[in-house]
């Protein structure tokens, strides 16, 4: 929990999170490294100077890192693992549902897991999200159109086998769907994280929730012009978050434009850890207001209960999690006591 300096309490459910080896060793080729590179400037770019890491510990940071970061020194209530394969740039893939469900089974109150397909792998990719619901027993998917697969260099949601893999996540009871559709990250390509293809998905699968994750960026306009159409569509603050301290004006102006079109009860927060620290996005964002003149504009704000929408509640209600309830749950394990002491 969060108690903010004028007595408000926020409940944070993190939507967004990585267990990530970009070590030398997990490199496969010049790629793992351009990859791991690019994000370190996401986050040398967008932080406050005393939470940069070294390039060492940004490739591998390491369990015990993590958990102090996000539920001691942050204040994570519960964090949504994201995976992010990359098997073609890392030997045991840059972060998999298998290495992050080592965590969530030590944790089961504080993490959810999340898994990933690859339509690309044809019947193969029906048989692992039968693995993953059986084995991983996962609360969502995640999905990287962008990543490369031998001559492959992406994929759409509207490709036959990506509709298939979608029957079949729904058919197997997986609701929650998040999609990468935000800036590119060296070496992948631009185009395919393009945010056009979500139109047709949301339509075709209404049953289904699809939260786009860095909320289409930099496509923003296309995003919220999609997502005011289609009920089921979700924003994910992963990636905007940091530009309420990099860029606060930017920041005001992606908030007015996501609350001015879709609405206080589809937007999640999400801090990309470990490219940003919950800690500061979330104090930041608990003190900050849009500015005037965009609010005169668009005529929304940030009150209190709207944040604490975004920073938990919403992800709460997707994912049918009993705040009160979680809270007692969480009340004494060593974590709650960590921040007690």
């Amino acid at each position: 929990m969060y108690t903010a300096p004028d007595g408000e309490q926020y409940f944070i459910i993190d939507g967004h999170i990585h267990y990530w080896d970009a070590s030398k060793e997990n490199q496969r080729n010049r790629h793992g490294e351009e990859f791991i590179n690019c994000f370190h400037d996401y986050q040398k770019g967008l932080s406050p100077e005393e939470y940069i890491w070294g390039d060492d510990k940004f490739r591998k940071y390491g369990r015990e890192t993590m958990l102090d970061d996000l539920f001691v020194e942050g204040y994570d209530d519960m964090a949504i693992f994201q995976p992010t394969y990359l098997k073609d740039f890392y030997y045991k893939g840059f972060n998999t549902t298998e290495s992050n469900d080592v965590i969530r089974r030590e944790f089961p109150e504080r993490f959810i897991l999340n898994g990933s397909f690859d339509p690309r792998d044809g019947e193969a990719a029906l048989d692992y999200i039968d693995q993953l619901v059986d084995e991983y027993a996962i609360d969502g998917m995640k999905l990287y159109t962008a990543e490369w697969k031998g001559e492959s260099r992406g994929w759409s949601l509207k490709d036959d086998w990506a509709y298939r893999c979608l029957e079949h996540c729904q058919k197997r009871g997986i609701k929650n769907v998040h999609i990468h559709k935000g800036p590119t990250i060296l070496p992948l390509d631009r185009d395919a994280f393009d945010v056009q293809d979500v139109d047709h998905v949301a339509t075709d699968f209404p049953e289904l929730n699809f939260i786009i994750e860095h909320v289409g960026l930099p496509r923003l306009d296309d995003f919220c012009w999609i997502a005011t159409q289609e009920p089921n569509v979700y924003g994910g603050l992963a990636v905007a978050m940091p530009f309420v301290h990099a860029r606060p004006r930017y920041f005001g102006k992606i908030m007015s434009e996501l609350l001015f079109w879709l609405d206080e009860d589809r937007i999640l927060f999400g801090s990309d850890y470990a490219i940003w620290h919950p800690k500061w996005l979330v104090e930041q964002f608990v003190d900050f207001q849009i500015p005037e003149e965009m609010a005169e504009d668009t005529g929304v704000t940030l009150t209190p209960d709207i944040k604490r929408k975004i920073l938990g509640e919403n992800a709460a209600r997707l994912y049918g999690i009993d705040i009160e309830a979680k809270k007692k749950a969480l009340a004494g394990d060593a974590f709650a006591k960590a921040e007690v002491a």
